[in-house]
């Protein structure tokens, strides 16, 4: 399960989270980490999209959602994590790592650590792909790597969970078939 901040102008149009430039870089660090977008889920921490209008620009310009704005989407957010049951949840950004992790919660000093939590088994918390696209020309393509990495560290934990699952499984398959020979 993946956790963006809030919508941006285009995905507030389309109805659905990663549609616009960030989400043509989300796409190509899933497709890099071994990832399908068809499954995974992808949501936002808040709902909607917060923006200001410019008199002499038509487009409607990001503002950041405040804390309220985090705390009334909310349950909404939790009600999804509570029905996809994801192993592991990426936070992308610091809103949607906060709306996880607590306020507290600092994107730049945990970046790619695997954080146990209440609302998965994991949570990890990257950027978010815009700043990727919003980083200095000189720095952007190490941004982007560093994001990269940070998609395919939460690809291999997810990885290691289904294997660990499947052992468990296999394991107490194992166990109940030995169960059913003693009893016979």
């Amino acid at each position: 399960m993946f956790v963006g901040e809030q919508p941006g102008d285009q995905e507030d149009r389309a109805g659905r989270p990663f549609v616009g430039p960030a989400g043509r870089l989300f796409d190509e660090a899933l497709q890099s980490a071994g990832l399908d977008r068809a499954t995974v889920y992808v949501t936002n921490a808040v709902k909607h999209f917060r923006f200001v209008r410019q008199e002499l620009v038509k487009r409607r310009l990001h503002k950041k959602p405040n804390a309220a704005q985090v705390r009334a989407c909310n349950p909404w957010l939790k009600e999804e994590v509570r029905l996809v049951k994801p192993k592991v949840v990426v936070a992308l950004g610091s809103t949607a790592a906060q709306a996880l992790l607590g306020n507290g919660f600092k994107v730049t000093q945990h970046r790619g650590e695997v954080v146990r939590s209440e609302w998965a088994g994991a949570v990890i918390a990257t950027v978010h792909p815009s700043s990727v696209l919003r980083a200095p020309g000189d720095v952007r393509e190490e941004a982007r790597e560093e994001f990269f990495r940070d998609i395919a560290k939460a690809a291999q934990f997810l990885r290691s969970a289904a294997s660990s699952t499947a052992l468990k499984s296999s394991t107490a398959l194992k166990s109940s078939k030995a169960v059913s020979k003693v009893s016979s």
